[in-house]
């Protein structure tokens, strides 16, 4: 396998090279693969279920265009720590089109991480990667890695400073807020791309529902919400709005109480058996057993007038 162009870039020898639709393949046979090893969400999420299904009609449609979205997911680790109960990673990653061929993106996040910790982390998985995945899928070997490497990076000694921080941080109040968005629509790729991408920058939590209507619930501290509805309500819409607000206040504010108001652990991508002229109209019904499910019933007649059944 020789490396050309970027340094995350491999590509086969011409006798060995996969073919497009052979790399889709790959991809989807490890998807299965990871949700049959890991079925819980908590340890695995797919966050973008439309690439899911471009990818698998590519693969079953020889007429079909090449995917234009990349599988998006989450890997969560979970270690045990002598001096801690759990300590928790996040591998989130991203597949690009050509992957096995090149390499997967890979992200590994954790609270307990420094920026410069963090840093060096994904830095050493990708040297990592290079140096033993040539072509071949590797999403197993990288979470065994971040398994049995990510604990060494974390440094558990707290400055003076960082404690007092931190106890200042504890003893203000935090205010808990849930926003449910409505939209026109939501069709374009790179608005649904920004809203699962800044949500996972700002650490919000939700779910977003593309089509006609749009739907976008994001949950999280009150300061990050406001940020991720900054900076969506400046994109170009027919129509957005906050249908309604939760604000939850939290004595003390302990990551532990913040967890606790939670309806959903990450934020993903909902597509509900679309049908229409364009594919564009999500099962409303799906979406009231959705919302039902996470204990959130009422909000269905908020967004739509009637109650769900």
């Amino acid at each position: 396998m020789a490396r050309s162009g970027a340094a995350d870039s491999f590509t086969s020898s011409p006798g060995n090279e996969m073919t497009n639709r052979e790399e889709a393949e790959t991809q989807i046979s490890e998807l299965d693969l990871l949700s049959s090893m890991f079925p819980y969400e908590e340890e695995f999420t797919v966050t973008d279920q439309l690439a899911v299904a471009e990818l698998k009609h590519f693969v079953e449609n020889e007429a079909a265009e090449v995917p234009s979205s990349k599988i998006q997911f989450i890997l969560n680790v979970k270690l045990e720590d002598p001096n801690a109960s759990m300590v928790k990673f996040s591998m989130v990653c991203a597949l690009p089109f050509k992957y096995p061929s090149v390499l997967p993106e890979i992200t590994v996040r954790s609270p307990l991480l420094s920026r410069s910790q963090q840093v060096q982390l994904n830095s050493d998985l990708k040297t990592y990667l290079m140096q033993n995945c040539s072509g071949e899928p590797c999403l197993l070997s990288a979470r065994e890695w971040v398994k049995d490497q990510a604990a060494a990076y974390i440094d558990r000694e707290l400055s003076p400073s960082s404690v007092t921080t931190s106890n200042a941080v504890r003893s203000e109040d935090v205010v808990f807020t849930r926003l449910w968005i409505y939209s026109h629509h939501i069709y374009n790729k790179q608005k649904r791309k920004n809203i699962i991408e800044w949500s996972k920058e700002l650490s919000l939590s939700g779910f977003c529902m593309p089509g006609k209507p749009g739907v976008v619930c994001v949950e999280g501290l009150q300061s990050n919400c406001e940020e991720f509805w900054s900076r969506i309500r400046r994109l170009t819409w027919k129509r957005i709005l906050i249908r309604h607000r939760e604000d939850i206040s939290l004595q003390g504010g302990c990551l532990a109480e913040i967890q606790k108001q939670r309806k959903f652990s990450t934020l993903e991508e909902k597509c509900f058996d679309a049908h229409g002229a364009r594919g564009n109209h999500m099962d409303l019904g799906q979406l009231y057993q959705f919302l039902e499910e996470k204990g959130c019933a009422d909000i269905f007649q908020m967004y739509f007038g009637v109650e769900g059944h």
